[in-house]
């Protein structure tokens, strides 16, 4: 098959912790063809959406160290592969938020005859926090606004610490705690977030969701999902002195087992997530409550792996190869090698 992946910079990833470095090598281990691009690679051609591409296939059974310094080599060569994005048989797309509309817009045309995953309307509906308001019985109680005056009074009538969330950032980029003890530095802070020296129809809305105080000491819980059901998960718990759970704030992942609980909140998402494309997502819960949903390049799989001695890219790959044969049925086996790209 043409597998490629739309996402950051090659050089910018540490292959060894990323989720997308592991996808690439299980494609390139199986013999798929491999391409690589970034979201302004994409273009429309005589009516056609076409990519300008690089093909990083090489030879199986290095190390992840050897295969990754053979990628970036590959990006050395003046050789660019200009095709129609039908071309290909599945597409990864796992491009760091945020998401590039215009993208994901020449994408959507497509989506039904190239298995993508996520998919472009998917991620349009999904990639900012606002997705998990479609299930409010499962989330902590959540705010999203844009006027000051009115964010101060949703935390003086709460009474207790908040979060503060910008909608599109990843990574805990951005994510502070608040209350009302300290009002001067969260008059400052509100109006720093929302950009309150723009007109109203200017400002950036922002989150403010619940505090949920569990967190300090038994952290959040990341589960991965793969068609609705549970491919893995592991438990983050933040540094001392810090309450973000996410790795790139310095958490630290430990082995973990589901509760009923977080398997009821994952069965209560299942079917949205199918419907709307949402095949591989990463879902954060704190307590018995749903935090985050993330859907635009979901992590993990590397962290888990080495804590449970499993190998969950290839789950992800043997859906992808199921997926693309149900689409294309007859045209090809999801072994079989094509080079009609180059």
């Amino acid at each position: 098959m043409n597998i490629a992946f739309l996402m950051d910079k090659l050089e910018s990833i540490q292959p060894e912790n990323e989720t997308t470095s592991c996808l690439m090598y299980e494609c390139n281990q199986r013999g798929h063809n491999v391409y690589f691009l970034e979201p302004h690679d994409i273009y429309i051609r005589n009516n056609e959406v076409v990519a300008r591409m690089r093909n990083i296939t090489v030879p199986p059974d290095l190390s992840m160290k050897k295969y990754w310094r053979s990628l970036i080599n590959c990006l050395k060569k003046d050789e660019l592969i200009f095709e129609t994005i039908t071309d290909l048989d599945a597409l990864f797309l796992r491009k760091n938020p945020p998401l590039v509309y215009q993208t994901m817009e020449f994408l959507s045309s497509v989506t039904d005859r190239v298995f993508m995953i996520n998919s472009a309307s998917g991620q349009i509906l999904a990639n900012s926090k606002l997705y998990i308001l479609n299930f409010p019985d499962i989330i902590p109680e959540t705010h999203v606004s844009r006027d000051p005056m009115r964010l101060r009074k949703i935390i003086n009538d709460f009474g207790g610490a908040m979060v503060v969330k910008p909608l599109q950032r990843y990574g805990g980029e951005g994510v502070i705690k608040v209350s009302m003890k300290d009002q001067e530095n969260l008059n400052s802070l509100i109006n720093y977030y929302v950009k309150a020296y723009r007109s109203y129809s200017e400002r950036e809305p922002i989150m403010v969701q619940e505090y949920l105080d569990v967190v300090k000491n038994q952290g959040d819980v990341r589960i991965l999902l793969l068609n609705g059901e549970v491919l893995g998960a592991m438990r983050r718990k933040p540094l001392k002195g810090e309450f973000r759970t996410n790795i790139h704030a310095g958490a630290r992942a430990y082995r973990h087992e589901l509760t009923d609980k977080e398997r009821k909140i994952c069965h209560a998402i299942k079917g949205n997530l199918i419907r709307d494309g949402l095949f591989f997502v990463g879902v954060d819960v704190i307590g018995d409550k749903m935090v985050e949903i993330n859907c635009v390049s979901p992590g993990g799989i590397p962290r888990i792996n080495r804590l449970n001695r499993v190998r969950l890219e290839k789950k992800v790959v043997d859906f992808i190869e199921k997926k693309v044969g149900e689409m294309r049925p007859g045209e090809l086996s999801p072994a079989r090698k094509v080079n009609n790209l180059t």
